[in-house]
């Protein structure tokens, strides 16, 4: 069985070698019709600590590396830096 890759923004990068991911997704609401959003967030392994809140990355299902870590980051797809950040970095 393939294992599951999702992509979601980082939304905390504060503890070591991991990375909250909040992977949004589109429903149609059963009774309504109505496109609804409904987003869920992983805890996913980042060895070097290299992805930092506000990127846009893919995630990738693995065996239990933790009590909530099941997820590993694969790739950066892209930078989407917050004003805070895009201003601290210069």
């Amino acid at each position: 069985m393939p294992k599951r890759v999702l992509t979601g923004v980082i939304v905390s990068d504060k503890t070591d070698k991991t990375v909250v991911v909040n992977v949004e997704r589109k429903v149609k609401h059963p009774l309504y019709g109505k496109i609804i959003r409904r987003s869920k967030k992983y805890h996913a392994h980042d060895e070097a600590n290299e992805y930092k809140a506000g990127e846009t990355v893919r995630i990738e299902e693995t065996a239990p590396i933790s009590k909530l870590k099941t997820w590993k980051v694969v790739e950066r797809v892209d930078t989407h830096l917050t004003p805070e950040r895009a201003s601290a970095e210069g």
